[in-house]
């Protein structure tokens, strides 16, 4: 009869341990560090989810989000890249403009960093070129500046009496940092 317990708590101790080991598969964390609101990027970070569905990477399935928004304070950035850091997360998301992908860029050289933004990445010194970024980072870019020179054409073309244009920008926005120079 000891024979069959032993054999059974044996048992019982093997599945015990794989249910463990299943336990401890973690689930990739996919860090989200964005300048603005959550609530300001919802519809850009719905795509970026249903992007990751088409690769079958379904939150809550088999990956998670942890989002750190800024709230508009730049200044939050580096602490917030930080705590991703600390948290371990597989990769790190940046969307919208330059200042969280800089942040995470000098919060870790070890952990994926994607960056989606509207600057040139190599000009602001994200990335060592756009056809070899280098290091942990990569992502996309529209390079929204190459475009400006058209924007002003169209806008010429809409109000030709116009003598004067004007436009705001974030001034702690590196991606102006050109600007903030030329204008000094």
């Amino acid at each position: 009869m000891r024979r069959r317990e032993f054999i059974a708590a044996l048992g019982g101790a093997a599945a015990w341990s794989s249910a463990a080991r299943a336990q401890r598969t973690a689930i990739p964390v996919v860090g989200i560090l964005n300048s603005t609101t959550i609530e300001a990027l919802r519809d850009a970070f719905a795509e970026f989810r249903r992007g990751l569905a088409e690769f079958s990477y379904v939150e809550g399935r088999n990956v998670t989000f942890e989002h750190r928004a800024a709230e508009d304070h730049y200044d939050r950035l580096p602490e917030l890249a930080d705590d991703l850091v600390r948290l371990r997360v597989a990769v790190i998301f940046t969307a919208s403009n330059a200042p969280p992908a800089l942040a995470a860029k000098t919060a870790t050289q070890t952990i994926p960093i994607v960056f989606e933004i509207g600057a040139d990445p190599v000009e602001i010194g994200l990335v060592a070129s756009l056809a070899k970024p280098g290091g942990n980072i990569t992502g996309v870019t529209s390079l929204a500046g190459e475009l400006s020179k058209k924007r002003l054409e169209v806008l010429n073309e809409l109000v030709p009496a116009a003598t004067t244009i004007a436009f705001l920008v974030n001034p702690n926005n590196p991606a102006f940092s050109t600007l903030r120079r030329a204008s000094r």
